[in-house]
C-alpha cells in the first residue's frame, strides 16, 4: 500500500464499467438482437462516451439518459436494427445493470473495515437511483453523486469537485476508482489518489494525471487499501 492510499478517507467509484457491467444490458437481450449483439454493445459504449466528450466541447449538456438513447439510436441504425421493441428493452435494461461479480463482497469488506464509500457517475439520478436500488447495494454508499449537479460530463474538474462539496473530503484523501482510463487520468489530474480498474487489460492512454495503481478487477482493492 502506498502512502497516498494509506491516507484514504473515502473511496469513490465510477459506476458504469467499474461497479456495474454496461454489457449486461445487451447480454440480457441477446436473442432479440441477434448475431450483431456484441458489435452493438461495443459501439454503443464507444458512442455513449464520445457523445459526452463532444457535448462538453460544444457546451451542450443533456442528461446521460438522453445521451445513452442517442448513442443507441446511432448504433441500431448502423447495424440495421429497426425493431423499436429492441430499443425499449435495452434502455429499460440500463436501469438495472448487473454489478460485476466481485463487487458486493468487496464493498462489504470495505464497509466492515469502516471505509466510507460513494459513487461519482456520468449517469443522471433518474438512471443511477433505480440501478443502485435494483442491485441491492444502495446501503453501502453514503452518496451517489451525478454530473447532473455540475451540468457537464467527466473529465471536467467541476465533476470531481462534487466529491468535496457533498462529502467534505479533500481530493488527496479520496481514493477514486474507474475502469475508464481517461476517467482515471482525469481524476488523478484533478488531485484524487486514483486506481485504474483495467478490466479490459488495455494499454494505458498516457494522459495527464498519474494513477497510483492498476488492478484487473475490484476484488484486489481491499488488499490494496490494507483491508483484511
Amino acid at each position: 500500500m502506498t502512502a497516498a492510499l494509506a491516507a484514504t478517507a473515502l473511496c469513490v467509484f465510477d459506476a458504469y464499467g467499474t461497479l456495474f457491467d454496461f454489457n449486461s444490458a445487451v447480454a440480457r437481450h441477446r436473442a432479440a438482437i441477434g448475431p450483431k449483439a456484441d458489435a452493438l454493445a461495443d459501439l454503443w459504449r464507444a458512442k455513449q462516451i464520445q457523445y459526452t466528450w463532444l457535448r462538453n466541447s460544444m457546451g451542450a449538456y443533456d442528461p446521460f439518459w438522453q445521451v445513452t438513447g442517442e448513442a443507441l439510436d446511432h448504433c441500431l441504425a448502423a447495424h440495421g436494427i429497426s425493431d423499436a421493441g429492441v430499443r425499449e428493452k435495452l434502455m429499460r435494461a440500463y436501469l438495472a445493470l448487473d454489478p460485476f461479480p466481485e463487487v458486493p463482497a468487496m464493498l462489504d469488506r470495505l464497509k466492515r473495515a469502516g471505509k466510507r464509500l460513494a459513487i461519482l457517475s456520468n449517469g443522471d439520478p433518474g438512471m443511477l437511483d433505480p440501478m443502485v436500488k435494483a442491485s441491492g447495494l444502495a446501503d453501502r454508499f453514503e452518496a451517489v453523486l451525478s454530473v447532473d449537479d455540475a451540468l457537464i460530463f467527466k473529465p471536467d474538474a467541476r465533476v470531481y469537485r462534487l466529491v468535496e462539496q457533498r462529502c467534505g473530503v479533500k481530493p488527496d484523501k479520496v481514493c477514486f476508482l474507474s475502469s475508464n482510463c481517461w476517467d482515471a487520468h482525469g481524476a488523478a489530474h484533478f488531485g484524487f489518489v486514483t486506481v485504474w480498474v483495467n478490466r479490459a487489460r488495455a494499454p494505458d492512454d498516457g494522459l495527464p494525471g498519474k494513477t497510483v495503481a492498476e488492478i484487473n478487477d475490484l476484488s484486489q482493492l481491499p488488499s490494496l487499501l490494507g483491508v483484511s
